[in-house]
């Protein structure tokens, strides 16, 4: 997936503009695509000389000039036909396996900090998972598409399914560890 793709996503919902996307960025897609603030900003550029996008400069007067942006007829053309194309598997490397591969370099407990801080992680993300529908709930209201949320909801389960999974070959890993000493 690109940046680019992901704007004209949130764009197709309606016009926003870069710190909306920032905060739509963040309330969903964040969690298997982030995005900074800036990143957001030269894509908005670059899709606008591309003719995807168009810019509303609304004038403020104690502030500086609101652009908003919306999406173009060839910006929601690209948007579809990308949507429309099959996606190859993710990307198979995973540097922690690689620690784990080499990690009868390192003692027993060693090993298990390794993977308890990693399961860790795994935890706080699926604390973050939880909170997701509440950050999402405006959105959803925004749109006003019960199929659009049935499809946001997909992601999130994979992201819940993916990292359960991963926590429990976490566990399992510390646990089969921790009885090397009894072979």
């Amino acid at each position: 997936m690109s940046l680019e793709h992901a704007i004209l996503g949130f764009l197709n919902y309606a016009p926003m503009t870069g710190y909306d996307l920032k905060k739509a960025f963040d309330a969903s897609v964040r969690h298997f695509w982030p995005a900074d603030q800036a990143q957001i900003y030269r894509t908005l550029k670059e899709l606008t000389r591309r003719g995807w996008v168009t810019v509303e400069v609304i004038p403020q007067e104690d502030r500086p000039n609101r652009k908003v942006y919306h999406i173009a007829d060839p910006g929601r053309e690209e948007l579809r036909r990308w949507l429309r194309t099959p996606t190859d598997p993710e990307d198979p490397r995973v540097p922690l396996l690689v620690k784990v591969f080499f990690a009868g370099q390192l003692s027993d407990e060693e090993a298990v900090s390794l993977l308890e801080a990693y399961a860790a992680r795994l935890r706080a993300r699926l604390e973050e998972y939880a909170r997701v529908p509440q950050r999402a709930a405006h959105y959803a209201e925004a749109i006003q598409s019960p199929r659009e949320v049935f499809f946001w909801a997909l992601t999130l389960d994979y992201g819940v399914r993916l990292t359960r999974a991963a926590l429990e070959w976490a566990e399992e890993a510390i646990r089969n560890i921790r009885n090397l000493g009894a072979l």
